[in-house]
């Protein structure tokens, strides 16, 4: 169905766009497949995805934002050209377009945040606004901003990790880390390189963390059968991983991720960390839903850690709240519009 107004979550893994009225209207990996010879988009999202690592050397599949900043601008606006261009019709375009409130890592910086919504406005927005993530998450995960006491949001993202305290809806103190999903994947991969002499690929290390991963040893033993390339023969192998050694694997990042939390607790002032202390961290963010990770914070913090609802939704949600309950959220807006 074609929107009027949307939010969308520009992302480092993926693009979620809200609807007004509609509610989620796409969710895809933020994937672009090109042909480098002519620059032509051959695929976006979920196609894109599976051609990782699989195509010739005139194609190049790659995600666009990597690390929570921009790694290819330009593939960075055709991408999420595409995307809103799938969910707003042509009509609706030529006679006014759709307002737009997008939310972006914290790693773009000024001149790629001007290329992006540049590139907003040649998909037909009309307006677009941006909204710090933190507060999006917040909106998206029913936390009550606007009230003089603090909340404190995690949103774990692909490429970032994005923590903020937040009271009468500004950021009072804000960190971004680099322990984040794609981290996660690295470290499981790094893990089954030393430990198993196998080479496996960024989407298998994503299905492990997926379907096996945990943050603290689960009590019920899982494993996943997995084929990778063995470094002494050179062939291809088929090995069964265990959920323990994922567990294991992903120590060193969710060490470093924790730290992060306690260093921003550290940093809050003593009436909003009591009032934290009161009411627990919010968990949100695609990463955010590895298992048994609420409890890992809350048993290293002594402070209570709840998922959200539709983690990876949130900032979509956030912005998307936004749009249909304009008079309550729209002072949350940054000033950057066009």
């Amino acid at each position: 169905m074609p929107q009027l107004d949307i939010g969308v979550d520009l992302g480092t893994a993926s693009v979620v766009i809200y609807g007004k009225g509609n509610g989620i209207v796409l969710d895809q990996p933020a994937v672009i497949a090109i042909d480098r010879s002519s620059r032509s988009i051959l695929a976006v999202g979920e196609e894109a995805r599976r051609m990782l690592g699989r195509t010739p050397g005139n194609i190049v599949a790659m995600r666009p934002l990597q690390n929570g900043t921009v790694a290819d601008l330009n593939l960075t606006c055709l991408m999420l050209n595409t995307f809103v261009k799938k969910v707003t019709s042509r009509r609706l375009r030529l006679f006014g377009g759709p307002r737009i409130i997008l939310s972006l890592p914290e790693g773009v910086n000024e001149v790629e945040r001007r290329s992006i919504t540049g590139a907003l406005f040649e998909a037909g927005a009309r307006r677009t606004q941006l909204m710090e993530r933190p507060i999006a998450s917040a909106i998206g995960a029913n936390l009550k901003i606007k009230d003089a006491t603090g909340s404190m949001i995690v949103d774990v993202g692909g490429g970032l990790t994005e923590i903020a305290v937040i009271s009468m809806g500004r950021c009072i103190v804000r960190e971004s880390c680099p322990f984040a999903g794609d981290q996660f994947d690295e470290a499981i991969i790094r893990y089954i390189r030393r430990k198993h002499n196998l080479l496996i690929g960024e989407l298998t290390a994503e299905d492990l963390k997926i379907n096996i991963g945990s943050a603290l040893e689960r009590t019920d033993q899982l494993y996943m059968e997995v084929t990778g390339r063995n470094l002494i023969s050179g062939l291809p192998k088929v090995m069964r991983i265990y959920s323990d050694e994922i567990t294991e694997a992903l120590q060193d990042p969710l060490d470093k991720l924790i730290e992060a939390l306690h260093g921003v607790l550290e940093q809050t002032p003593a009436e909003l960390a009591s009032d934290i202390f009161d009411r627990g961290v919010t968990l949100t963010g695609g990463g955010g839903q590895l298992a048994l990770l609420p409890e890992a914070i809350a048993r290293s913090l002594d402070v209570e850690c709840y998922l959200a609802e539709n983690p990876h939704e949130t900032v979509a949600r956030g912005c998307g709240q936004t749009l249909e309950h304009w008079n309550e959220f729209g002072q949350f807006l940054g000033n950057r519009r066009r």
